[in-house]
């Protein structure tokens, strides 16, 4: 079976694209190709055949209009049974799929309505009305789609009403990408955040926190903006961070397996105290603890495996104390890193989630049967 995977807006080795998706279907025998656009050029990588229709110059504007058409171009070219897509401003072009008779897949990442509430560049009323009208077209669309693959159980929740052949695909670490027990490197009194750096993402919390901490924070990746960055740069705790920008997976590993806990205090958002952050499972995954941010979910997650610390992501006082009590504890890191490691190796992992999306897919192939059938949805 033909299987083609669309973004127009995601780097071609996105890790739950590439690295997770597309490579788990390859490796179960379905034919896998990729349309991005990054001007990378086509490619072949790992039984994946990945085609770049290239990036435009037109900003943000010429990707919701010149990129997406391009990417529909090639989907029809490539002919393929499938097609899974991953950005919302593909819709309209999924739904033509639809009506040529393609079984067309919706995996939603985010919960975008309630993503758009936090848009910086957006004032309330704006935020307001594009987020009714961007929950009416997705759901007009939604409805008509094959399926859809939610990353969360509460987009699941969202969508389940729209679409009954919804599931959930969690986002969850593979087991050995962030963990190899053969580095052998020793703990320094260092905290990590790694992924993009924003406002909403606590921050500028985080970095006043840095005034009070005995150690170093390694803050890794991109600001999204740049009088944000002039002004967390200002903070006197910035003293005490060491910022790398963004580095590469190897390069993660390594910044993980040589702090003492993972930070993902993010602010209250609506689309945040739902979500299920994907840092906060790598760090678990990496045998590290996790200091997050006290959402009732988050805190259920980080308390039923005791693996971390849950704060006020707005509290710098707070997130100082707790950064504290593991650089003076070096056994309280070893046993918190080790509860969560093992609560991933149990439950939360791509091994066990990867079966649902070969289920699915399998489903649609129809091989199976009515006992699978009901499994999955």
């Amino acid at each position: 079976m033909k299987v083609c995977h669309l973004t127009s807006a995601h780097p071609r080795y996105d890790t739950r694209i590439f690295l997770k998706e597309c490579r788990s279907l390859a490796s179960n025998g379905f034919d896998v190709s990729l349309v991005v656009a990054d001007n990378l050029g086509h490619e072949e990588k790992e039984g994946i055949t990945i085609y770049d229709v290239g990036q435009s110059n037109s900003g943000r504007f010429g990707r919701f209009t010149e990129t997406t058409r391009k990417v529909y171009k090639k989907a029809i070219e490539l002919e393929a049974d499938i097609y899974h897509f991953h950005d919302p401003e593909l819709m309209y072009y999924a739904y033509l799929l639809k009506l040529k008779g393609k079984k067309v897949i919706y995996d939603v990442h985010e919960d975008l309505p309630r993503q758009l509430l936090t848009k910086p560049y957006l004032n309330k009323t704006s935020k307001r009305f594009l987020s009714f009208i961007i929950e009416k077209v997705e759901n007009f669309f939604s409805k008509r789609y094959t399926s859809i693959v939610a990353a969360t159980p509460y987009i699941e929740d969202r969508f389940q009403h729209i679409n009954n052949k919804t599931i959930t695909v969690n986002n969850f670490p593979m087991l050995e990408e962030l963990h190899d027990s053969r580095l052998n490197l020793k703990k320094k009194n260092q905290v990590c955040f790694i992924g993009g750096i924003s406002e909403i993402r606590g921050i500028e919390s985080l970095v006043k926190a840095c005034e009070k901490i005995n150690g170093r924070l390694v803050l890794a990746g991109k600001f999204n903006n740049a009088l944000f960055e002039e002004r967390v740069k200002k903070l006197k705790g910035w003293n005490n961070v060491d910022f790398v920008g963004f580095v590469d997976r190897d390069e993660v590993k390594r910044i993980l397996a040589e702090s003492k806990a993972g930070i993902v205090t993010f602010l209250e958002a609506p689309n945040h105290i739902n979500s299920q952050p994907n840092k906060m499972f790598e760090y678990m995954s990496a045998a590290i603890p996790v200091i997050s941010s006290n959402f009732k979910l988050w805190t259920s997650i980080i308390e039923k495996n005791d693996c971390g610390f849950c704060v006020d992501p707005q509290n710098s006082t707070d997130i100082a104390h707790k950064i504290n009590i593991l650089f003076e504890n070096e056994k309280n890191v070893s046993k918190l890193g080790r509860n969560g490691r093992q609560s991933v190796l149990d439950r939360y992992n791509w091994k066990l989630e990867q079966q649902k999306l070969i289920e699915l897919y399998k489903l649609h192939e129809g091989n199976y049967n009515n006992r699978s059938t009901a499994s999955v949805y």
